[in-house]
């Protein structure tokens, strides 16, 4: 059997369905794994879990050689930053550091192996994948709301600190009582303690409010899922072009279409 017929097996394993969803199985052996061990289980029992995790270590190594010598242009696999993560997970569990001083960096490495679900699941890599593309624009809406809170933060040291210093006593202080407002943790009580000496404090935790809890998260939201519904589109015109249902002629009319309407707009 020639290199070329054992890597188009290799491929078609690991694009099977039945093999990902046993990798998918094993990673929540594994986090099963990693929760037991935080209790206090009998000495024999945790043996079990000891080999048990051995073996789950040692499937990990399985499937990240299947996936590489599977891999047509393996000079390209490490490119893929998915595929470096998990190759990195696995090689460092294979240390044994579990008697050493290195114990805890190893059970550490194993609980990152839960995050392996992002790189198996095609659903959960396109989230995430989203939720990174939108952090450039998230981040001018952290800014703007960091300046309302500076703003406010300072409106309240200033005016409320003789009535709980422990709430109001200085800007910081002023800006953790803020986000205490702004996740409506018994923010009632602070507004109502205020009030008792600024009648019309109301006007002003319930603007702050307005336009942290309501607006901002309206506006990150908005920006994620605007993001990602981009990456689905694309993802579809890709799996389309890959499909052959689509040209790149099809694919660019498409796209100088839609520039038009939104000239247009």
């Amino acid at each position: 059997m020639s290199f070329a017929s054992i890597q188009s097996r290799l491929f078609k394993l690991r694009a099977n369905k039945l093999f990902e969803l046993s990798v998918v199985a094993v990673i929540l052996l594994s986090a099963l794994v990693i929760g037991a061990k935080t209790y206090a289980i009998p000495p024999n029992v945790m043996v079990l879990i000891g080999w048990l995790d051995v073996a789950i270590t040692l499937f990990f190594l399985l499937e990240i050689s299947l996936r590489f010598f599977g891999e047509a242009n393996k000079s390209r696999f490490f490119h893929n930053p998915w595929n470096l993560f998990d190759t990195i997970i696995v090689i460092v569990s294979l240390i044994p550091v579990e008697d050493s001083e290195l114990a805890l960096i190893g059970r550490l490495i194993r609980i990152f192996r839960v995050l392996r679900m992002v790189s198996i699941v095609p659903e959960l890599r396109l989230l995430l994948n989203s939720l990174l593309k939108a952090l450039p624009q998230l981040g001018y809406v952290i800014l703007l709301m960091f300046i309302i809170f500076y703003i406010y933060a300072a409106v309240g040291a200033s005016f409320f600190a003789n009535i709980n210093p422990s709430l109001w006593q200085d800007i910081s202080i002023s800006m953790l009582t803020l986000f205490r407002v702004m996740t409506f943790e018994d923010w009632t009580d602070v507004m109502y303690e205020v009030m008792e000496v600024y009648g019309f404090a109301w006007i002003y935790f319930l603007s702050f409010i307005f336009l942290t809890t309501f607006a901002f998260l309206n506006m990150v939201i908005g920006i994620v899922v605007n993001v990602m519904e981009n990456e689905h589109s694309k993802e579809r015109e890709a799996q389309a072009i890959a499909n052959g249902d689509m040209t790149l002629g099809d694919l660019q009319q498409e796209l100088v279409e839609i520039k038009l309407l939104l000239k247009q707009r």
